[in-house]
């Protein structure tokens, strides 16, 4: 039943992201930042948690997940360190995911030789 949770509402994310996409005038960029922001609000009001667990990968995977994980990161700092938690925060919640993201990119492109587009 987890997979089938992480399926469904991870398609459903994706959807609503695609009709944003095509039904506005909003760039991609600017809705990737409308979704991170959105996970870090709903992570700060205590939505986001509960819809993690119910969902799992289908909700932390999104951008919305990361959104929620840079806000954990910065309240957790924030707890230990005071005001400098703020900063540093989200740089120590996220390392891992972005430097695989980066090193697995990275790799790919040795392998396929990505070419630019004419």
């Amino acid at each position: 039943m987890d997979y089938l949770n992480a399926f469904w509402v991870g398609g459903l994310i994706c959807a609503l992201v695609q009709i944003l996409m095509e039904k506005t005038k909003m760039l991609p960029g600017r809705i990737m930042v409308l979704l991170v922001c959105l996970g870090a609000v709903l992570g700060a009001l205590q939505i986001y948690q509960p819809f993690a667990d119910f969902a799992g990968a289908g909700a932390t995977v999104p951008l919305l997940g990361f959104g929620n994980l840079l806000w954990k990161g910065v309240k957790e700092a924030v707890d230990a360190d005071g005001f400098l938690g703020i900063f540093k925060g989200g740089f120590q919640a996220s390392a891992v995911g972005i430097s695989a993201a980066l090193v697995f990119g990275y790799l790919a492109s040795i392998i396929f030789q990505p070419k630019m587009k004419k």
